[in-house]
């Protein structure tokens, strides 16, 4: 019973912020089933069918709050999905010369200082970018469909957290958009993701539904919260989350395994409580004003 209430927590917990960050949700979901015993394989595994649950969820939200611009997540999509199909192999040549307890989770921490440094120095613009592209920008939307579909399934992540912070980094995409059009793109790889794993990796499927079952509550819920926020504010706590994660991970390498996810634990709840006292606050604020 026990072990129950924690994976209904958990997905409950990841899916509000899948629907929030606009991450897929296996970005939080993989570290934490490692830190929790699961093999690499099957954590990544178990995370990506969880993450075509999570994102499915936060596109509908995010369809109905208009977040979504299309053609870049198409494009995003097909790309991710070619790139799935390389990263397969890869996890299984790890695993076959037992590495994978080690290079995978230092491929997420090289990921993490990446992509925290670059949410914290880059700039959100304050109105929505014009809608027209030109060929190079074509060609940045493919490479960045290209790395997040490859990492999506050496990793067990859906992609969106690489996809958000190139979306506002490269294309200067507003943080709400670059959520929206990244979850669209991110159900598209990982459905194509899991099915590599689907046939060759032994699944818990009660563990996975009851984490389903919260990530669809879940993701509706985080997509609300999103409008409530200032760009400035959801990219700060991405960034948080990000160092969060990659210090877990860290001392996951040390053979602490709880430190790792006693600190990633405290974070989520910190910013799960401020999503509650804030939309709080706004509700008194507006009633006020009323």
């Amino acid at each position: 019973m026990q072990d129950l209430l924690i994976y209904v927590v958990l997905g409950l917990s990841i899916g509000i912020m899948s629907g929030f960050f606009g991450i897929g949700g296996g970005f939080i979901l993989t570290p934490t089933l490692i830190l929790l015993g699961f093999s690499p394989v099957t954590a990544i595994a178990t995370s990506l069918l969880y993450t075509v649950a999570t994102s499915l969820s936060g596109v509908t939200a995010h369809f109905r709050l208009n977040n979504i611009k299309w053609e870049t997540s198409i494009i995003i999509g097909i790309s991710g999905i070619i790139a799935t199909q390389l990263a397969h192999p890869f996890v299984i040549l790890l695993e076959r010369y037992q590495l994978e307890n080690t290079v995978i989770p230092l491929m997420y921490l090289a990921l993490i200082l990446y992509f925290s440094i670059s949410i914290l120095v880059s700039k959100s613009p304050s109105k929505e970018q014009p809608t027209s592209k030109t060929e190079y920008s074509y060609i940045k939307i493919v490479l960045i469909g290209l790395f997040a579909g490859f990492i999506s399934t050496a990793l067990g992540v859906g992609g969106g957290f690489i996809i958000v912070p190139l979306l506002i980094s490269i294309l200067s995409y507003q943080t709400k958009y670059a959520v929206g059009t990244s979850l669209l793109s991110v159900f598209m790889i990982v459905a194509a993701g899991f099915t590599t794993y689907a046939s060759s990796v032994q699944l818990d499927y009660a563990i996975i539904g009851i984490l389903i079952v919260g990530a669809l509550i879940g993701g509706q819920i985080g997509a609300k919260v999103t409008n409530v926020y200032e760009d400035n504010q959801v990219r700060y706590f991405l960034a948080g989350l990000y160092i969060a994660t990659g210090v877990s991970l860290v001392f996951k390498l040390l053979h602490l395994d709880f430190v790792g996810l006693l600190l990633l634990f405290t974070y989520c709840s910190f910013m799960l409580i401020h999503f509650v006292l804030h939309s709080h606050r706004l509700r008194l604020k507006e009633k006020e004003a009323g």
